[in-house]
This record gives C-alpha cells, sequence and structure tokens, in this order.
C-alpha cells in the first residue's frame, strides 16, 4: 500500500480556499419558487459510482486517471469539493440516499448478504416514492445491494418486497452485488432469462453437493480471489456465496456496463415526455473489475483503471442520450459514489501493483470501510444545464438530503429525520450548505462533522482495515481535525480544543438519541 501521507500537505487547504462559489448574497432566491414558474417538475437522474474515490475524478486534479466525460459533466454545473455520502461502505450510504436516514438507525443497515432480506420497508417514505407522489415515473438500473424478499426467497417465482415495493415502477438490478451469489439480474421481482426447468438455488451456508469453488477448483479461474471471495464460480470468478441451477440466467461480467447502459438509455426513450426519476446504479469499480474487452488495457493502471474508464464512458453516453433528445436543459443530474476508493478487495487484479502515480484517495486519508476523510467524502457534481451556473463549490452537501431537497423543488412533504432541504447548496445558490453531518464506517463507528472540524471518538480495533489496508481511523485517543486548514488529518488537536472536542460530543451524542418518537 503506498503511503498516502505523502501527498497529503501539497493540497492541504487548497479545498477550502477555491473561490469559485457563487455568492448567495448577491444571487438570493428562493430556488424552489424560482424554478417552479420555469420548469415545474425537471427529470432527476442519480449516476451512482462503486468504490470511486475523491481522487479518481480528474476533475478533482487530485490524480493521474483521466475521465474526460465525468469532467465535461463537471465542467457544465457545479463540482462539489465537500461532497459526503454517509457511511464508508455501500449498503448504508444507499440506505442513507434513498430514505434520508442515517444508516445507524437501521439495525440491519450494514453490508448485506446476497440472500438477505429487503432492508427498505414498504412502509417507508424513500426518494422515489415520494417522487412518485408529484407525478415522476421511476426506475432503478443496476447494483442495488439493499435486500431483497422477507428472508424466505424463491429465486424462481415472483420476488417481494423489492425495489418496485418502495417506489420504483421499473427495476433492472443485480441480485445483490457482482462479488456474492445471486449472479443474476432482477427485473420488476423476476430473475431474468431463468430457466423453469433449471431452478435457482443459493445459500450463505454451506455449498451444494459438486458444484466447483474457487477454493477447491482454482484451475477454473480467470481472476484469482485474495481473500474470502472463493465459493460458487460463474464467469471464470469465484464469488462469496454458494449458487447452484440458473444456468442461463448467470451474467457474463464484461457485458454487465453494455447492459446497464441500454437499460438505462430505453428507460429515457419510454419515459421522454413525462418527468423521470432514475437511479442509476453502476458496478464500476467494484470487485470483480472485469470491463469489456473495448477497454482492457486502456488505463495503463489494471483491471481498476480500466472499469473506471468503462463507466466514464457510461456517463458519456448516458449524458449524449439526454442531449438527442433534447432533455439536458430539463434534467438534473447527480454524479457521486457511494464510499471511498478500496485497491485489493478480495482479488488479485494488479490494483495495488499497477496504480503508478495516480492517487484515487485525493488529499485525504483512509478509504472505502474508514472513518477518515477518504472513506466518505467522495466526488460529487450537479448538472442542470442552462439553469444551474458552471461553478465549484465547497458547500457542505450530504447524499441523504436528496429527499428532503427534492421535496421541496417539486412540492412536496418528507418524514425523512435527517434529511435536510439543501436545494440551494445543490443548485449552486448557498455556499455554505451543511453545518454538520455524521459519517458512519464499520463496527458502529462514527465522525462528526462541524463548522469545518471533525471529531473522531475513540473505538475499539484495529488503525487499519487489514484485509485491504485503507487506514480504519479506529484509535483508542479522541480525535479532532480542522479539516478547513488540514484537510489531510496530519495533525490531531484534540489536546488543544477540550472545550470543542465537548461541544461536538454532546451534538453527536443528541443526534444518535433522535427518534421519531
Amino acid at each position: 500500500m503506498k503511503i498516502q501521507l505523502a501527498h497529503l500537505s501539497l493540497l492541504s487547504a487548497a479545498l477550502f480556499s477555491i473561490a469559485g462559489c457563487s455568492n448567495a448574497a448577491t444571487e438570493a432566491t428562493d430556488i424552489t419558487t424560482a424554478t417552479s414558474s420555469t420548469v415545474a417538475k425537471p427529470n432527476i437522474v442519480i449516476l451512482y459510482t462503486d468504490d470511486l474515490g475523491y481522487g479518481d475524478v480528474s476533475a478533482y486534479k487530485s490524480g493521474t486517471l483521466p475521465t474526460p466525460n465525468i469532467d465535461k459533466l463537471a465542467n457544465e454545473g457545479i463540482l462539489f469539493n465537500r461532497g459526503y455520502a454517509t457511511a464508508g461502505t455501500c449498503t448504508p450510504s444507499r440506505y442513507s440516499l434513498l430514505t434520508g436516514e442515517y444508516p445507524f438507525r437501521k439495525k440491519r443497515a450494514r453490508v448485506l448478504q446476497g440472500d438477505a432480506p429487503m432492508l427498505i420497508t414498504p412502509e417507508q417514505q424513500t426518494l422515489p416514492k415520494m417522487l412518485q407522489g408529484a407525478g415522476y415515473t421511476t426506475g432503478v438500473i443496476g447494483k442495488w445491494h439493499l435486500g431483497l424478499g422477507d428472508g424466505n426467497i424463491d429465486w424462481n417465482g415472483h420476488i417481494t418486497p423489492g425495489a418496485n415495493e418502495i417506489g420504483f415502477d421499473y427495476s433492472y438490478i443485480m441480485g445483490a452485488t457482482n462479488d456474492r451469489t445471486p449472479n443474476v439480474y432482477v427485473k420488476n421481482g423476476r430473475v431474468v432469462n431463468l430457466d423453469p426447468n433449471d431452478p435457482l438455488e443459493i445459500s450463505y451456508k454451506k455449498n451444494f453437493p459438486g458444484e466447483p469453488t474457487g477454493k477447491k477448483n482454482p484451475e477454473l479461474l480467470k481472476m484469482k480471489f485474495s481473500q474470502g471471495h472463493n465459493s460458487s464460480i460463474n464467469n471464470g470468478v469465484s464469488r462469496i456465496g454458494y449458487q447452484r441451477g440458473g444456468k442461463s440466467a448467470m451474467w457474463v461480467d464484461e457485458d454487465m456496463a453494455d447492459l446497464f447502459n441500454d437499460e438505462a438509455l430505453q428507460f429515457v426513450e419510454r419515459n421522454k415526455a413525462k418527468p423521470f426519476f432514475l437511479f442509476y446504479a453502476f458496478h464500476q469499480p467494484h470487485v470483480p473489475r472485469m470491463p469489456n474487452q473495448r477497454f482492457v488495457g486502456k488505463s495503463g493502471q489494471g483491471p481498476r483503471g480500466d472499469a473506471i474508464l468503462e463507466a466514464d464512458w457510461q456517463v458519456g453516453q448516458f449524458m449524449q442520450k439526454l442531449d438527442d433528445l433534447g432533455l439536458s436543459e430539463n434534467t438534473i443530474v447527480i454524479f457521486s459514489s457511494d464510499n471511498g476508493h478500496v485497491l485489493d478487495d478480495g482479488y488479485h487484479d494488479d490494483a495495488e501493483e499497477k496504480l503508478g502515480d495516480h492517487t484515487p484517495w485525493g488529499p485525504f486519508r483512509g478509504g472505502k470501510y474508514s472513518l477518515l476523510e477518504a472513506g466518505t467524502h467522495v466526488p460529487f457534481i450537479v448538472r442542470w444545464q442552462g439553469k444551474v451556473k458552471s461553478q465549484t463549490s465547497n458547500a457542505l452537501v450530504s447524499q441523504h438530503d436528496f429527499i428532503a431537497s427534492f421535496a421541496a423543488l417539486t412540492g412536496q412533504k418528507t418524514t425523512a429525520m435527517d434529511s435536510e432541504n439543501q436545494i440551494d447548496a445543490l443548485l449552486g445558490k448557498d455556499e455554505n450548505g451543511r453545518d454538520h453531518l455524521v459519517v458512519q464506517g464499520t463496527k458502529n463507528s462514527f465522525s462528526y462533522h462541524q463548522d469545518g472540524w471533525v471529531y473522531i471518538p475513540p473505538h475499539k480495533g484495529k488503525g487499519y482495515a487489514t484485509f485491504v489496508g485503507n487506514e480504519s481511523g479506529f484509535s483508542k485517543e479522541t480525535q479532532l481535525y480542522n479539516l478547513s486548514k488540514d484537510p489531510g488529518q496530519t495533525t490531531n488537536l484534540a489536546e488543544k480544543h477540550p472545550e470543542k472536542i465537548a461541544e461536538m460530543k454532546a451534538a453527536l451524542e443528541a443526534i444518535k438519541a433522535k427518534s421519531n418518537a
């Protein structure tokens, strides 16, 4: 693992001194009033990548991998320097984005097994359900990993509850995630291309008799596992979990981006005449990284870099579709990631060996699974062509505010207890955004942001997530960093500011104790 601290001092104060924000005082308008008179119901699209670091987007000028289509999106919209997911892992962040709740309020909001029951209940208000109430047609395409069914899934019938039951009119998703069984797509509650004469069975307890695994049959693998990921084999790759049958429904990893891209473009084509919301959840650069042959070797950084170039291509294809249909000026597009970067996350794919000078963590410490900045401080871009000026913003914004913000924009109400209406910040009319934010690491750990500071309480555990090499942020000592001066978290100021520690500790505890009661 490269030592990230060597890259931090060069960019220390730059993030908070960029003068690109619009002046809210001179351009003060109520966004909801201003936009409702011109475009009452703009289309809303979230392009959501998986394990993409802040430095993986070249518009942030922190890495060496070129992402021209994502950069074009940034150049035409708002590039946020302080954009956050709520957690350092995927399932909790996705839960927050769709519900507006911090993930710690849901006990099961952690990285789920592939056969886990649905995490979000049909009774909960969600972002798509709220937008359905405003007359939107809603869709989700791509990575899911929020559970399906009620805990006793029959993969050969209609799977419910699922994405459709929590507000999506159309869903074409993975059964879970790409490194876990089942390795099938689920369209509107049914496994795609499933042969009823070859039923699909899934287990996370034991293998099925006679089925090969990565551990016992490494000769069948075209990509070797490094840790875990040694169970059932599909497409020459062993996964977490076991599966049997359903052979006609199994995906081919190298075709996944093309399939999701086609699905997303068709969704837009079908719904171009009416307001729509699309949650387009990319699988890149999550493991196993197996891009289409068109991208293999193009980055010079191995499969991880190639997968990011593939995702950048998808962004370009999608944005071109909006242009071709004349929808760009009536569509808000958000680009972000569910958590920060990771290199070796279970497979030998040369992600670390071929990294070169690229710094996917940007100017930060940590990464996926971490309480430190690189765990949740992610790429965050908003474009609304013709409505939002090209700019750089230092406003503090978080993905779990989408539900309250778009409720305000579309004239709806929300019951999401942690989501704030930050529509002015998201559309470039407020240069401050949130004044506080809770983010979550692994093992029920927290950090608390307030007014440019971050407080990390003492947490038991190792200082490194040893299975991936990223710093966890865990320490027996209280940590306090002034991010406005030290975004790389090089100097712990806890001993110098006990009053700040007391203030932030009390605020964090009050938020954790909050309830709907």
